[in-house]
């Protein structure tokens, strides 16, 4: 996004050195980059953040819903699913993104070109992923995606992305070397989704004056994902 010419706010919820470390990436760029502490998971915190965005630049165009939680859990393995783990998986991903689209809503539309994007997941498309808890709220998130369109236009447009596994990243980390191998051998590319292409398509809806509601997988091409 600073590359393609915008200034950024970083979120966290409470790992200031990495969002510090993105600001400086930011910044590197000749872009303006900050970071602002946010739980998506508290209204209160949310109002405190979009206070401060709007206070340090004046504006705001675009809203891109990355953070989310999960846990590991089998689709099996439904005792170990218990309701606060599904409260707070559903809780970040899908009613976090939803009060800040709301929050933000007026500003958005204030300058009649506003873009949010949602990052979701193949596990919203198909049952898979980390747990049903996690893979039901990105499945919510895609359709969040379809009603914001609706509801904000012609003012927004709301689209969202799907990847499927990323290698390099924290959650790829955590996956055993056969199960990542087996994800690339599903795929008729024979590698996974990629984060530069991620950030790519972010950086098209923002251009784009006539895509919205729309939901691209990035995966490598596994079947599952064309639909």
């Amino acid at each position: 996004m600073a590359s393609a010419g915008t200034d950024v706010v970083v979120s966290y919820v409470g790992d200031a050195g990495r969002a510090n470390a993105a600001v400086e990436a930011i910044r590197k760029t000749g872009r303006q980059g900050h970071a602002v502490q946010l739980d998506q998971r508290d209204p209160k915190s949310i109002d405190a953040c979009v206070e401060k965005v709007i206070g340090q630049f004046g504006r705001l165009d675009i809203l891109v819903n990355n953070a989310a939680w999960n846990i590991g859990i089998p689709f099996s393995d439904l005792e170990t699913l218990t309701s606060d783990i599904w409260d707070r998986v559903l809780e970040t991903n899908v009613r976090g993104p939803f009060l800040l689209c709301r929050a933000l809503a007026p500003e958005l539309r204030r300058h009649k070109a506003g873009r949010i994007i949602n990052i979701a997941s193949l596990a919203g498309l198909a049952p898979g992923g980390s747990s049903i808890a996690y893979a039901a709220s990105k499945s919510a998130l895609i359709h969040l995606t379809h009603c914001l369109a609706v509801a904000l236009a012609p003012d927004v447009s709301v689209n969202c992305i799907a990847p499927g596994l990323v290698e390099g990243t924290r959650m790829a980390g955590r996956l055993p070397e056969d199960m990542k191998q087996s994800i690339r051998s599903q795929t008729i590319l024979g590698r996974t989704g990629s984060a530069d292409d991620i950030a790519q398509m972010a950086v098209t809806y923002c251009r784009a004056d006539s895509m919205t509601g729309q939901t691209v997988v990035v995966d490598g091409g596994s079947p599952i994902g064309m639909r």
